[in-house]
């Protein structure tokens, strides 16, 4: 009975290590989405969060408020895929670097890889400096906010187990 016990207690510390992960990716792709706007508004970046919509939606909708609401929500749930990325690849890596350099990996892959699929999205090379310097600032502090949040519940969370082990084997003793 007990290791049934103990096995559903693992479960949920997984799932709530899982829903921790999909969380930070969540809020992390809204407020630097969100910043990302602000940039745009701002005049730091010729790239706004609407940009996203590009390839899914037609109309003038999407440069309105509606367009920045649901471009932000996209922002949110891609979050969580790179959360899931970063949680899967990783997540044992307790120091900023990994999350700075999962930053940068993103920024190549969004603005190098991914380019052709945003049609109003410039090549690189035809950008201001303030747009790359804006939007390297904003991917490399997305990543280090996912990277090092996943990193320190990760080892927090296989802390925690290691102490379980260690009073049960005491109270076996």
């Amino acid at each position: 009975m007990d290791e049934k016990k103990s096995n559903q207690n693992q479960q949920a510390k997984s799932l709530s290590l899982t829903a921790t992960t999909a969380i930070t990716g969540f809020i992390g792709g809204l407020f630097w989405g969100a910043i990302a706007l602000f940039a745009h508004f701002f005049k730091f970046s010729e790239i706004g969060p609407n940009t996203v919509l590009e390839m899914w939606a037609v109309g003038d909708w999407r440069t309105g408020w509606i367009g920045v609401v649901v471009s932000l929500l996209i922002l949110g749930i891609l979050g969580i895929g790179a959360a899931f990325l970063y949680y899967f690849t990783l997540r044992n890596m307790l120091n900023i670097w990994s999350g700075l350099l999962f930053g940068a990996i993103l920024f190549v892959l969004v603005f190098f890889v991914l380019n052709p699929l945003f049609p109003s999205l410039n090549h690189i090379s035809e950008l201001k400096f303030n747009t790359i310097v804006s939007m390297i600032c904003i991917y490399l502090l997305f990543g280090l906010f996912v990277g090092y949040s996943i990193s320190y519940e990760y080892n927090a969370h296989m802390e925690r187990e290691k102490n379980q082990e260690m009073k049960e084997v005491e109270k076996s003793s």
